[in-house]
C-alpha cells in the first residue's frame, strides 16, 4: 500500500513534469501577447506586462482563409480515411482474407516510411496527374498516413466484437456488407472516433506535404499561413504565436471531447478475456 508521503511525492513529481511539458504552450501564449518592440528584450518577461492583440488582429485579417482550408482538408481526410480503413479493418478482423497477415505487416511497415520520402514520391505522381497546388491532392496525401493507422485500429477493435453477433446477423439473412454497416460499424464507435481524431490532427498539423505539394496554390493550409510570417529579415513572432494559439484551439477541443473514446479505441485488442 502506498504511504501518504510517497503519494504526495509522486503528485509533486507529476505536477513538475506536467508544468515542464506545458511550459512551451504557455510561452507561445505569452509571446503572442508581447509587443514586437519587446521581442528581443533580455531577459524576456515571464508574463505579458504590456499585452497587445496585434498578433490576433493579424490572424483575423490574414489567416482565416488558411484556417478554412485546413478545416476542409482535415474533414476530407477523415472521410476518406474512414471510407477506406473501416471496411479494410472489418475484412481483416472478421472475413480473414488470404494474405491478411502479410497485409497487416505491410501496413505496419508503411507507418515507418518518412513523410519527406512519401512527399517526394507524391510530387512526381501529382505533377503528372495535375494535382499539385490543390486541396484534394493534400487530402489524398494526408490519407496515406492515416489509413494504415486506421486499418490497424479498426482491425484490433473489430476482432474483439463477439463472433456470435456477426453470426446472428448472417442467420437473419444479412450479407457481409449489411453486417458491416448495420451491426459491426455501430458498435465500433470508439474506433471511429479514434481514427477520425488522429486523421484530422495529422491533416491539420501537416507541413511536409503542404509545403511540397501545395506551396503556391490559392487554398493553402494554416501551417503555410504561419510560415508566411517567417522571412530572412522579418520574423513577426507575436503574429506567428497568435496564429499557433488559434490553430491549437480546434485540436485541443477535439482532444478534450474525444478523450474517453480515444482511450477505449487505442487499447482495443490489448486485453483478451
Amino acid at each position: 500500500m502506498t504511504s501518504p508521503a510517497s503519494s504526495r511525492r509522486h503528485t509533486v513529481i507529476g505536477l513538475v513534469l506536467t508544468a515542464l511539458m506545458l511550459f512551451p504552450v504557455y510561452w507561445m501564449l505569452n509571446v503572442s501577447l508581447t509587443p514586437q518592440r519587446d521581442m528581443r528584450k533580455s531577459p524576456p518577461d515571464l508574463f505579458p506586462l504590456h499585452p497587445t492583440f496585434e498578433g490576433y488582429r493579424a490572424v483575423l485579417d490574414d489567416q482565416l482563409p488558411y484556417l478554412g482550408t485546413s478545416l476542409l482538408i482535415g474533414l476530407g481526410t477523415v472521410v476518406l480515411t474512414l471510407v477506406l480503413a473501416a471496411p479494410a479493418g472489418y475484412a481483416l478482423a472478421k472475413l480473414r482474407p488470404l494474405g491478411g497477415g502479410a497485409l497487416g505487416l505491410f501496413l505496419l511497415v508503411a507507418q515507418m516510411i518518412p513523410g519527406i520520402v512519401m512527399a517526394m514520391g507524391f510530387y512526381g505522381v501529382f505533377l503528372d496527374l495535375g494535382l499539385l497546388d490543390s486541396w484534394w491532392g493534400l487530402i489524398i496525401a494526408d490519407s496515406t498516413i492515416a489509413v494504415p493507422f486506421g486499418v490497424m485500429i479498426f482491425t484490433a477493435f473489430m476482432s474483439g466484437i463477439p463472433g456470435e453477433l456477426v453470426s446472428a446477423a448472417r442467420i437473419d439473412g444479412a450479407g457481409s456488407l449489411r453486417t458491416f454497416w448495420s451491426v459491426v460499424l455501430p458498435v465500433s464507435r470508439n474506433a471511429v472516433v479514434t481514427v477520425s481524431l488522429f486523421s484530422f490532427l495529422w491533416a491539420w498539423s501537416d507541413f511536409v506535404f503542404a509545403t511540397t505539394l501545395d506551396g503556391g496554390g490559392d487554398l493553402r493550409p494554416i501551417t503555410l499561413g504561419i510560415y508566411k510570417y517567417i522571412g530572412n529579415n522579418n520574423q513577426e513572432w507575436n503574429a506567428i504565436m497568435a496564429t499557433a494559439v488559434v490553430a491549437s484551439v480546434p485540436a485541443a477541443v477535439l482532444l478534450v471531447l474525444a478523450q474517453r473514446y480515444v482511450a477505449a479505441g487505442v487499447t482495443a485488442g490489448a486485453v483478451k478475456d
